[in-house]
């Protein structure tokens, strides 16, 4: 379902637009990614609403899984925020360890303090990070709104799965402008 309305309490909730993840090979130019979220953060704090900024140090939940997991040590800046973000004094900074940004980290409390009844989702990877702080939003009663040009994933077939099938049964998709264009 298109985007149709935004609360008036919404936050943005970048994830994971970070030096590290930036700078792994993304379907859609994660530069591109970066600048849409830097439009929406403007746009946000231009109209005084809370602009969530995550970024991910850990290196994922204990369990077993089929897959290996990362070896040794992220670069040198890996959790650094893009700069183009603008991060301001107001923003809230969730520094995760796993790949959904309520997991663990005060996020749920951050929103409610302020009110937040909707959240608007951007940032890579879409099926992974994205995802799953959409799924977490959505089971604590957030109304979700994916900026849909404003995510990216490793793998398309993965990005593509989360865009037309997981996401719009938890969340309106909208691109960045028609986002920009329902703050007013």
């Amino acid at each position: 379902m298109p985007v149709t309305t935004l609360d008036p309490r919404t936050a943005l909730v970048l994830i994971d637009l970070q030096q590290g993840i930036t700078a792994l090979p993304t379907v859609h130019p994660a530069e591109e990614i970066v600048a849409r979220g830097a439009r929406l953060a403007t746009a946000f704090r231009a109209h005084d609403l809370p602009v969530v900024l995550v970024r991910v140090t850990g290196p994922g939940s204990p369990g077993r899984n089929e897959l290996p997991p990362r070896q040794g040590e992220p670069p040198a800046g890996f959790a650094e925020l893009r700069p183009e973000l603008g991060r301001q004094d107001g923003d809230i900074v969730v520094t995760k360890q796993t790949w959904g940004a309520f997991h663990a980290t005060d996020l749920d409390l951050q929103l409610r303090r302020r009110g937040v009844t909707q959240i608007v989702l951007a940032g890579i990877a879409t099926s992974i990070g994205v995802e799953s702080t959409a799924r977490a939003a959505h089971e604590h009663g957030y109304h979700v709104t994916v900026a849909a040009d404003a995510v990216t994933d490793l793998d398309p077939e993965t990005h593509r799965v989360s865009l037309t099938r997981i996401l719009p049964r938890l969340a309106e998709t909208g691109t960045t402008d028609a986002i920009i264009a329902l703050l007013g």
